[in-house]
């Protein structure tokens, strides 16, 4: 990768971490003590991306059913994924290799995830990123979420850096977007969570193979 960036931006589920066997489980103790049905780890691996609330939004119009129970479906599913925020996720392969490269070179590095902040930073400590990161900028931490520029541009602020050196590093539409309106560069990994869209579609710079590559 071209080595003229100062700062990068990482979106966190499907990029830094994968956490869709977490979430899933969470997804199926709220539908579960609903009484609805559970959903497969593959429908959540497409619904993740855009925050906790559209991700539960998604769940009931899979199974055609009123949004007027969303509030509990909601709180229960924070409540148990509180608890069990990484019992089976774990950061992709070289990430923290990748990071602490990028890091030890002298570059800026932020987290910019439609995440709430409550199970961002947890899920980030407990992979032991946290340290690595110099701003975590969360669903909840700007005016509006990915695909807004707002938490982008919150990053680029926090880090003292202009858009024009920081590069955006995704896996979805929604961090494309967000890094465009921005105006950032954008690369985004092949295997994330972009919801049933192929990578070479999302409309990045490129498509890496690894955030080794970004070394």
């Amino acid at each position: 990768m071209n080595r003229r960036y100062r700062g990068y931006l990482f979106d966190l589920d499907g990029t830094l971490v994968d956490t869709a066997p977490d979430i899933n489980r969470a997804m199926n103790f709220a539908l579960t003590t609903a009484g609805l049905q559970p959903v497969t780890e593959a429908l959540t691996r497409h619904w993740v991306g855009h925050g906790s609330r559209v991700l539960m939004q998604q769940a009931l119009d899979h199974q055609a059913q009123p949004h007027d129970g969303l509030d509990a479906l909601l709180a229960d599913f924070i409540a148990h994924y509180e608890t069990h925020i990484a019992d089976h996720s774990r950061a992709y392969p070289a990430v923290e290799e990748a990071l602490l490269a990028l890091k030890t070179a002298g570059a800026g590095l932020a987290v910019v995830t439609n995440k709430l902040t409550r199970l961002s930073v947890p899920l980030l400590t407990a992979l032991d990123l946290t340290p690595l990161f110099d701003c975590i900028v969360c669903g909840d931490t700007a005016e509006r979420p990915k695909p807004a520029a707002d938490p982008a541009l919150h990053a680029c602020q926090a880090l003292s850096l202009p858009v024009e050196a920081v590069l955006f590093v995704g896996d979805s539409e929604t961090d494309v977007g967000c890094a465009r309106a921005a105006g950032c560069d954008v690369v985004c990994v092949p295997d994330g969570y972009n919801h049933g869209v192929p990578p070479a579609d999302l409309g990045a710079d490129a498509i890496i193979d690894s955030l080794m590559d970004l070394v």
